[in-house]
């Protein structure tokens, strides 16, 4: 079986995404972050195969620290940020007249 072929088996795989809150494929959440894969990745496939080592010999040593170097941000870090945004984004609307 050639590399190509294997990594379209593995994309193929399915997990729930806690992010999301359904059912998701390894091809997305490889991609979820557009080069780089989703933050949490490594947490939410590491009990299905060897995501770690798939990800590192993929992305290399630069990618796999940029997209996992960092602590993924929490649900409450998130809603947060989203909260903070959608302020912003009211205060700087037109206001309406009426």
């Amino acid at each position: 079986m050639e590399a190509h072929d294997v990594m379209a088996r593995i994309d193929a795989l399915e997990t729930r995404c806690p992010k999301l809150g359904h059912e998701v494929t390894f091809g997305y959440c490889r991609r979820e972050g557009g080069a780089l894969p989703c933050p949490r990745a490594l947490a939410c496939w590491s009990h299905r195969f060897s995501v770690e080592l798939v990800l590192r010999t993929i992305l290399g040593p630069v990618a796999f620290d940029a997209a996992f170097g960092a602590e993924p941000k929490s649900r409450v870090q998130n809603l947060m940020e989203a909260i903070e945004a959608a302020k912003a984004r009211c205060a700087s609307a037109p206001q309406d007249g009426s």
